[in-house]
């Protein structure tokens, strides 16, 4: 299938941060043409009106128009050049004009508003109009002519300041801005290729959709093992657990973000994260279930930044040892059955051969009468087939080891109770069984032992008896620990298998022996649990 294309994160992170960029530089560079534009407009509109306030008080320009022209001309030459102005004039009541930089003199008839107000009342006026270099700002203010005893109004100072210029002196402040933002792109341009940088390596150049998509397969994963999983950060706090935890541990949703420390110390992940150090297979007992934990710390760069642990309740490997073994022992002794079978055809085939009949005939009748007697007892009385199996195999692998196995003839077991495994069953006789053939296995004199099982009554009763050694009344307190045992090291886990079963199905096991001539192991396993 086609993976759907997604954006990349370096091209969302780069868009972001340049439409952020351009976004905030935009709206600063609006607001800072609009505060320049008002901060401009105030101090000509301020200019202006000094202007023409100053110039109506030069005397020169009180008496342009009756005695020196030309002075005035060159005063209004100098302040329009001081003052950056467009343009100065001077207007008397008649009409008559002069102006900078407009020579001569000339004689106005065009009606002036603004004039006729400074003239005839005295003001200081300021308005928005056109003047020589199109839109300006304009201020006019009154000539006054003082005599010995009164005042009057001769003309009027005008000043213009064309819009222009101020638009042109915001436009050269401008650039610098415009300078220092592209500058501002740039440098966030490159800030935004390092973030995207430093986060494609924090997430291994995983992009948001395959981490994501990563993310919900782990969950998955995680969710359908049968193992319980709970992983922790840095801290000790718990980050995660399946589903299979909450069973096993008896896990809340609310218990997430908690401490598993303080949940359950026994767990031990406290030293995990300040060592390092990994756990295998340690068992440990938390709500009455004896787990077995395996705990792993996360590493990054060498740093120890969390931890997972994981639980398997040991009942259900147990039952996968004991089919694993159950298995072993039905292979082991079919091919010790298959083994004597193939040793007595021989033999057989050796008398047949060297014309012995009569001797091959009592070797067949003698066969015939042990296997039927046998048989009867197996097939008859013993319902159970996986029973039978093991006993079969039992049967051949004491006949290779040259040891006399029976079973009892008044043997009997129909249907065994459903809280009662087969399994358990199998363990609980197969180990009484080879730990018997262990004990006669080195005798000089015959080898004898026997089998017997019985339902009869409120409990299955289960008897195995050998002509061994025997075992001393020190000896039998001791010999269903698993580190006792008579035949070397790394034995005597048989009978601890044994204890544990018998245990678990709330029976007992009794040991009889004299010593030098025999033991009888007597296990009782009750029908019905009381309380179940």
């Amino acid at each position: 299938m086609k993976q759907k294309s997604f954006i990349s994160l370096k091209t969302k992170i780069l868009t972001l941060i340049i439409g952020l960029i351009l976004g905030i530089v935009l709206l600063l560079t609006t607001i800072y043409i609009y505060n320049e534009i008002q901060d401009e407009r105030d101090k000509v509109e301020k200019l202006s009106l000094q202007v023409v306030k100053t110039l109506s008080f030069l005397p020169p320009i009180q008496h342009a128009f009756e005695h020196s022209p030309e002075d005035a001309k060159i005063i209004l030459q100098q302040m329009r050049t001081q003052v950056g102005a467009d343009a100065l004039r001077i207007t008397s009541k008649e009409g008559k004009s002069y102006s900078y930089p407009t020579r001569g003199s000339t004689i106005s008839n065009v009606y002036d508003p603004i004039n006729y107000k400074a003239l005839t009342f005295g003001g200081y006026y300021l308005k928005e109009g056109k003047g020589v270099n199109g839109p300006s700002y304009i201020a006019k203010a009154p000539i006054v002519q003082e005599n010995e005893d009164s005042e009057k109004i001769i003309g009027v100072v005008t000043a213009e300041f064309s819009k222009k210029s101020i638009y042109k002196e915001i436009w050269n402040k401008l650039h610098v801005v415009l300078f220092s933002s592209l500058v501002v792109v740039l440098l966030g341009i490159w800030g935004g290729i390092l973030l995207t940088k430093s986060i494609r390596k924090d997430t291994l150049g995983l992009e948001p959709a395959e981490i994501s998509s990563l993310y919900r397969e782990r969950q998955a994963v995680i969710q359908s093992i049968k193992e319980g999983i709970v992983s922790i950060d840095r801290e000790g706090y718990i980050t995660t657990f399946n589903q299979s935890a909450k069973e096993l541990l008896g896990l809340e949703e609310a218990d997430s973000g908690q401490l598993l420390e303080h949940i359950y110390p026994q767990i031990g992940m406290k030293d995990v994260l300040m060592t390092g150090e990994s756990k295998s297979n340690e068992e440990c007992l938390i709500n009455d279930k004896l787990l077995i934990i395996n705990v792993t710390p996360i590493m990054r760069k060498e740093k120890i930044i969390g931890g997972v642990a994981s639980f398997r309740d040991k009942t259900e490997l147990k039952k996968l040892v004991d089919k694993l073994s159950e298995v072993k022992k039905y292979s082991e002794d079919l091919r010790a059955q298959t083994h004597e079978f193939a040793n007595k055809l021989h033999l057989l085939l050796g008398l047949l051969q060297l014309g012995y009949y009569d001797e091959a005939i009592a070797f067949i009748e003698e066969e015939y009468g042990f296997q039927k007697s046998q048989n009867e007892a197996l097939f008859q009385k013993i319902v159970d087939h996986k029973v039978q199996g093991m006993l079969l195999g039992k049967i051949g692998k004491a006949s290779e080891k040259k040891i006399h196995f029976t079973i009892d003839e008044n043997s009997s077991l129909h249907q065994i109770p459903e809280h009662i495994e087969t399994s358990e069953l199998t363990v609980i006789i197969g180990n009484l069984i080879d730990n018997a053939f262990e004990a006669v296995r080195s005798m000089d004199r015959e080898k004898k032992v026997s089998f017997f099982i019985t339902d009869l009554g409120q409990d299955i009763i289960i008897e195995v008896e050998d002509n061994g050694e025997g075992i001393s009344d020190e000896q039998i307190s001791v010999i269903f620990q698993s580190t006792f045992s008579t035949k070397g090291k790394d034995r005597g886990y048989g009978l601890t298998n044994v204890k544990r079963a018998v245990a678990h199905l709330h029976g007992e096991v009794e040991v009889q022996s004299e010593k030098g001539k025999r033991t009888i192991f007597t296990v009782y396993l009750p029908k019905e649990i009381k309380g179940a």
